[in-house]
């Protein structure tokens, strides 16, 4: 009978191949440096094949070694499907449940949704992980992340969606800017440089762009902020405006700011929603959750 890898031997292997260091990749798996090298050096003797190739100071994964990564990812995904289907037949919303949430919606959507999931779903072990949409997006398609609630649209494939509902896009500036009379506002008179946006990867910058209609480009700063609260700083201090959407606006991160917001057009908006593997056997749960979301942010905003 041939002698299969295990599956903690693919896991050990993924890990390496993503960090291509003993130590992290020992480190992610909450193992021993010297058990995890036993490990790789096991599944390598069982598959005949050099899949490292191992110097004083550096880890490179052969050819093979980033087939066999490849292909232990998807057995890894198979096995957790496996575990969903049986789950599925579960009540709803129990056991672990890892989520991952964008930036600038993590802090105004969690703080009112947790108490309610932990009221509702006592059983529900809920892992959360904040980072970038490309970030979750490719934890979820690795199978470290189950669900990710992100801002839409954005490039997605083999994925299911749950649209929520619209965040939409609002003027922000200091109460006496002088780049701007925001009572007479119009896109096309914004002076060169006065629109500070997030940093690349942040997809509320690529949003804003798009939704409210910032064609000309040399109205936008080259100066970037590297996160939302950084963002709030600069434009109360009259650097420059920004956009902001409703969500961030009804939470309290424009306390003690002397920042102003201003409607804009209704089709100005991002959508906020679920996204899930296509294919899985909790879309059902993921459902469940989306209607919870939105629960926990009309309640907010009521």
């Amino acid at each position: 009978m041939m002698n299969l890898p295990t599956l903690k031997q693919l896991r050990y292997f993924v890990a390496l191949e993503e960090h291509e260091h003993f130590g992290k990749a020992a480190e992610s798996c909450f193992v021993s440096q010297s058990a995890f090298s036993v490990a790789i050096k096991e599944l390598e003797t069982q598959l005949g094949a050099q899949l490292v190739d191992r110097t004083n100071k550096n880890v490179t994964i052969t050819r093979v070694g980033r087939d066999v990564a490849n292909h232990a990812r998807h057995c890894l995904r198979d096995v957790e499907y496996l575990t969903e289907i049986a789950r599925s037949n579960q009540e709803s919303l129990t056991g672990r449940l890892n989520l991952g949430v964008i930036p600038t919606i993590a802090p105004f959507i969690l703080p009112s949704l947790m108490p309610r999931l932990r009221g509702a779903y006592p059983d529900l072990q809920l892992y959360l992980r904040e980072d970038t949409t490309q970030a979750v997006y490719t934890a979820l398609m690795g199978g470290e992340l189950d669900v990710i609630l992100l801002a839409l649209p954005y490039k997605l494939s083999n994925i299911e969606t749950c649209p929520l509902f619209k965040d939409h896009f609002l003027l922000a500036c200091h109460k006496d800017t002088h780049f701007l009379n925001p009572k007479d506002y119009c896109f096309e008179k914004l002076p060169n440089e006065s629109v500070l946006l997030l940093e690349d990867g942040h997809c509320l910058r690529d949003h804003a762009l798009s939704a409210c209609k910032l064609q000309n480009q040399e109205t936008v700063s080259r100066f970037a902020a590297s996160s939302l609260y950084t963002l709030i700083e600069m434009v109360d201090s009259d650097i420059g405006i920004t956009y902001l959407t409703e969500m961030a606006k009804d939470s309290m991160i424009l306390k003690h700011t002397d920042i102003k917001t201003y409607a804009l057009g209704k089709e100005s908006y991002r959508e906020i929603g679920l996204v899930w593997r296509k294919g899985s056997a909790r879309s059902e749960e993921f459902q469940l959750l989306g209607e919870m979301i939105k629960q926990s942010h009309h309640s907010g905003n009521a």
